[in-house]
Parts: structure tokens; C-alpha cells; sequence
């Protein structure tokens, strides 16, 4: 492929915008990407659509034959070999989970199952929520143990792994793994909201993202982002909702109180340098709440946008 023309004017003309879209993690994976007329699309969309069908082998908890699955499946204390994608994943996980004071945390697997948002019924399970009132909490290496070099994991404690708050974002970095091999510079891609940019469009501008208003069941603009070498992820409690008996239920875990979350925050958005942090980090900072989320945005240095229930918008960039 040719090298982006310095002249905007000269790049626009030589450069030709493309779009590629494909089903991905329930949701859909999307690109956008100026190119010269050279590149070859249909091969190009194999290989997108092949990292994201990679990414959900490996971590679905919606596929029983998945690699997270047969890890979940295996007896306790017993050494699974899984890839190393989910190796990286995994320990990414437990790095976050430690850093967020455990409100990242990949061991509610059972809690998300009983309340009705994981595989089977789509409502709340009573039998099973009492069966898990004296569940272990997670707190690797004691619940979970991780071999990098052997590319293994066990569980010590009966604990459902899940990987619904980051495995998305690290999807969308596959995405990007695979438009950087391509040869290609400038791009933004995404699964449904989690996002990841390169390079400036042809006139020099960064990717522009909209940042929507967390209201339940509307669809309207916030805000706009520019990206260009960063990831932006969000976490919220106005979409993939239950409600029971007239009460919405959230498909956010809170792993402190073992039930869907319940606070200040209607969304919190984070930018990282990829999308699995951010992805991550979104979901841990909303569960923590305005107040201790923001302090521990502050704290470690996150670009953070805070969205409260009441409406008010804190943000720890300028």
C-alpha cells in the first residue's frame, strides 16, 4: 500500500475511504479505513471476522465448547491448557481486579447466570441465588491460578469464570492486530461500542466517535470523542437490562453485594491505550461508584468520564 501523503489535499485524493462489518460477540464488528484501491477487501474481511470468531472460541460463555467454558467445566485444582490469548486475557483481568480493589471481577460467572443474564432463562433464578448466599469470594491465587509460560489455569474454589467485561475490548484489539498487519495506517475499528483508532483520516483529522446519552431506550449524542492511537470503552446501565416485577435490573455484577449493580452512575467511559483496559476499566470504575470511581481514576492516572444518574458529567482529562 502507498504511504499516506503530508499534503491533506493529495491524500484524499489518493486515498479511498472503505467500510467492512461482520457479526461479532452478539453484537457486530465494524471498520473503517482509508486505503489505496489496492488492498484486497474479501481477504481483508476474512481476516477481521477470523480474529473476532477467535476471540469468542475461546472466551463465550455463551458457547458450552469454548476454551473459558472447558476451563469453568474442569474440577477444581485441576491444570487446564488454554491459549495464550486467553492466558493474556486472564491475567489482565486479575491485574485490574487487584488495582480496582476487586471491583473487576471475573469470578461472578454463577451470580450472572442466576439473575438471569448469562445462557438459559432470561429471568432471575431464586433457587440458585440462595444456593450461592455462601459462594468463596474471588481473590486470586487463592481462587484462581495462572501458568503464562505453560499457557494453563486452574480454579481453586467453585467459581463460574467470565469474561464479559473485558473479552469484547481484547476483540477489538485483534481487530486492530489485524488492519496494522495489513499494511494499513489509518483506521477505526470497533465491536458495537468499544472502539480502537489509528493513524488521521486524510485531512489531518483524528476519528471522531460519538458518546451517547445514557437514556434507556434512546438513542442520542452526548458528546464527541476524537480518537487517534487510543481505545475508548464504556460501561453503562441503559442497555442490556431485565426488568422483574417492575423493577430494571442491571447486567452489571456488583461482586461486593453479589447482586446486579445499584448505584450513582448511569455510565462511565474510559480511554486507554487498548481496548481490553479500557473495556475493563470502564466496568470496574462503575462499580465503584462517583465518588470512590472517580477518586481512583484520579488516583491511577485513567481518562475517565463519569455520566451520573442526575445527569451531572465529571471528567478526569482537561
Amino acid at each position: 500500500m502507498s504511504k499516506m501523503s503530508t499534503d491533506p489535499a493529495l491524500s484524499a485524493m489518493a486515498l479511498r475511504r472503505r467500510a467492512l462489518s461482520g457479526p461479532a460477540m452478539g453484537a457486530r464488528w465494524s471498520a473503517l479505513f482509508h486505503a489505496a484501491g489496492d488492498v484486497d477487501e474479501t481477504a481483508l474481511t476474512r481476516r477481521l471476522q477470523g480474529a473476532v470468531d477467535r476471540v469468542e472460541e475461546q472466551m463465550s460463555t455463551w458457547r458450552p465448547h469454548s476454551d473459558l467454558e472447558r476451563l469453568n467445566a474442569t474440577p477444581v485444582g485441576t491444570w487446564v491448557e488454554i491459549p495464550h490469548e486467553l492466558t493474556h486475557v486472564l491475567a489482565t483481568a486479575l491485574e485490574i481486579g487487584r488495582l480496582s480493589q476487586g471491583a473487576f471481577d471475573i469470578g461472578v460467572g454463577d451470580l450472572v447466570r442466576a439473575w438471569g443474564f448469562g445462557g438459559g432463562a432470561r429471568v432471575p433464578d431464586g433457587e440458585r441465588m440462595a444456593a450461592l448466599a455462601g459462594r468463596p469470594s474471588f481473590e486470586p491465587p487463592k481462587t484462581l491460578q495462572l501458568d503464562p509460560m505453560g499457557s494453563r489455569a486452574r480454579r481453586l474454589a467453585p467459581l463460574r469464570l467470565d469474561l464479559s467485561g473485558i473479552a469484547k475490548g481484547f476483540g477489538v484489539d485483534e481487530l486492530a492486530r489485524e488492519m496494522t498487519a495489513a499494511g494499513i495506517a489509518s483506521w477505526l475499528v470497533g465491536i458495537d461500542g468499544e472502539m480502537r483508532a489509528a493513524g488521521t483520516k486524510p485531512d489531518g483529522q483524528p476519528w471522531t466517535v460519538a458518546h451517547e446519552k445514557p437514556t434507556p431506550g434512546e438513542r442520542a449524542i452526548l458528546g464527541v470523542l476524537e480518537l487517534s492511537g487510543a481505545a475508548v470503552a464504556t460501561s453503562g446501565n441503559y442497555r442490556h437490562q431485565l426488568e422483574v416485577d417492575g423493577r430494571v435490573l442491571s447486567h452489571t455484577m456488583d461482586p461486593f453485594r453479589g447482586a446486579p449493580l445499584e448505584n450513582d452512575l448511569a455510565a462511565v467511559t474510559v480511554l486507554a491505550d487498548t481496548c481490553m483496559a479500557a473495556d475493563a476499566w470502564a466496568t470496574a470504575l462503575m462499580v465503584r461508584g462517583a465518588r470512590d470511581g472517580l477518586a481512583l481514576a484520579r488516583r491511577l492516572g485513567l481518562a475517565a468520564l463519569f455520566v451520573r444518574t442526575d445527569g451531572e458529567v465529571v471528567a478526569t482529562w482537561p
